[in-house]
């Protein structure tokens, strides 16, 4: 995992681009800066669609930072499957949008609601229809709360009690 620090601003840019000092004797951090003036311009249509992020970046540089996060996530979602996964291991990716961040909160719940009703199921056996949509419609804390129940209990309320 490196450090690559994105600087449209030159005084930032230059002000990122100093030496910092770790604590740790012999450590010192010089972190790669990428400025306005250092971002290549693509001008062949064919290089920039196979590196989007490069035909892109030098229009971000210059945004406001709404433009700018929608014009990112129109690069992220031209990505093949591979170069997103890269570039989410290299950027530490987290959903920008309300939108994304409300269906995946959404997915992870169901997951989990599935991942319960799965270890129910193992342990206790056929699950009635209400327990199952009581699993389905819990909040991903109570969620949370009931699998960590599960190994320790004897009996199926056991996991439901309060």
């Amino acid at each position: 995992m490196g450090l690559l620090i994105v600087a449209p601003v030159p005084a930032v840019a230059e002000w990122c681009a100093e030496p910092i000092e770790t604590g740790v004797p012999g450590f010192v951090l010089r972190p790669p800066v990428l400025g306005r003036a250092a971002v290549p311009v693509v001008t062949d249509s064919e290089e920039a669609s196979l590196r989007p992020v490069l035909g892109v970046l030098p229009v971000v540089l210059g945004l406001d930072d709404d433009r700018a996060k929608l014009y990112w996530i129109l690069v992220y979602n031209s990505l093949n499957e591979p170069a997103r996964r890269s570039l989410e291991a290299m950027m530490g990716y987290e959903y920008q949008s309300d939108f994304a961040k409300k269906y995946v909160a959404e997915g992870r719940q169901q997951g989990e609601a599935e991942l319960l009703l799965r270890l129910l199921e193992q342990k206790f056996g056929l699950l009635d229809p209400k327990t199952r949509s009581r699993v389905r419609r819990a909040d991903a804390e109570r969620l949370l709360d009931w699998g960590g129940r599960v190994l320790a209990a004897e009996r199926l309320e056991d996991v439901f009690e309060n």
